[in-house]
């Protein structure tokens, strides 16, 4: 598969950053599984139309800040400049139930800009499945890592990770109906000598920092990512135009100049 797509016109060059999704995408513990059916086929009916039965947190998806705000705005409400613009890949390699800290984010190059949006890769996304280790030992946003990220104004929040926080600080864990893995608050408290009610004692707080402050997120991103740790790049993200939407599958994607500048070429007047 290739894996960098250059355009024949502007010689820039585009790069997938989603996972590929369908039937068998993983899905989050405790939600059901991504139904998909033809209901109308080639074989019998000339055409092929298909129906689907699913949540829309599963695979490369993005949150709006209704998803954990009440009242907060839909997809339909988000502006335009938080799906399209320029921003960061930022390598910080981290391992099973680690957090990515301010201080980790302040180091990172390149650096966050004023206004960017900030892809944070861990290496996760080299786990995905639908496994106890991908949903349930990802590292996650410390708390302080999303207050670093509002105050630094960025439009946007993707990472590489099933979820936004760590897996103890969400359902998953003994928060809000969890744990929906049954075994992971003793999985993690045995193998870490670690109580992950007093390690992780508040309940997605840092993905309900970033939404209330209008910062819609990307969990799950993949693809190609690898090739662009460490660099600039535009950035588009596709949700849908969904009135109250709380989340949905965007086709996450980077542009990318070889001459190592970030540019979209100007138009010109009819």
């Amino acid at each position: 598969m290739t894996t960098v797509t250059t355009d024949p016109y502007s010689g820039l060059q585009m790069v997938e950053l989603s996972h590929m999704w369908g039937h068998s995408a993983p899905s989050m513990p405790g939600d059901a599984d991504v139904l998909i059916y033809r209901s109308v086929k080639h074989a019998q009916h000339g055409v092929m139309a298909q129906r689907l039965k699913m949540v829309m947190h599963s695979g490369t998806h993005m949150n709006t800040p209704l998803h954990l705000i009440q009242k907060g705005a839909g997809a339909a409400d988000i502006a335009l400049d938080h799906f399209f613009g320029n921003g960061v890949i930022l390598d910080i390699p981290k391992k099973r139930w680690e957090l990515v800290t301010a201080q980790d984010l302040a180091a990172a190059r390149p650096e966050v800009r004023d206004g960017d949006f900030v892809v944070i890769v861990t290496g996760w996304h080299a786990k995905y499945s639908d496994s106890l280790e991908y949903f349930g030992e990802s590292p996650g946003l410390a708390k302080d890592g999303a207050e670093w990220l509002v105050k630094k104004g960025v439009k946007l929040v993707a990472m590489d990770t099933p979820q936004i926080d760590h897996p103890l600080a969400t359902s998953l864990g003994p928060h809000r109906g969890g744990p929906l893995m049954k075994r992971l608050p003793a999985k993690f408290k045995d193998e870490t000598g670690l109580d992950p009610q007093k390690e992780h004692p508040e309940w997605n707080v840092a993905h309900k920092i970033l939404l209330a402050a209008g910062i819609p997120t990307i969990e799950q991103v993949g693809g190609d990512v690898k090739v662009l740790l460490g660099k600039r790049a535009t950035l588009v993200a596709t949700p849908w135009n969904w009135k109250q939407g709380d989340a949905c599958q965007v086709r996450f994607m980077a542009l990318t100049d070889p001459s190592g500048t970030c540019r979209i070429e100007a138009g010109t007047a009819a």
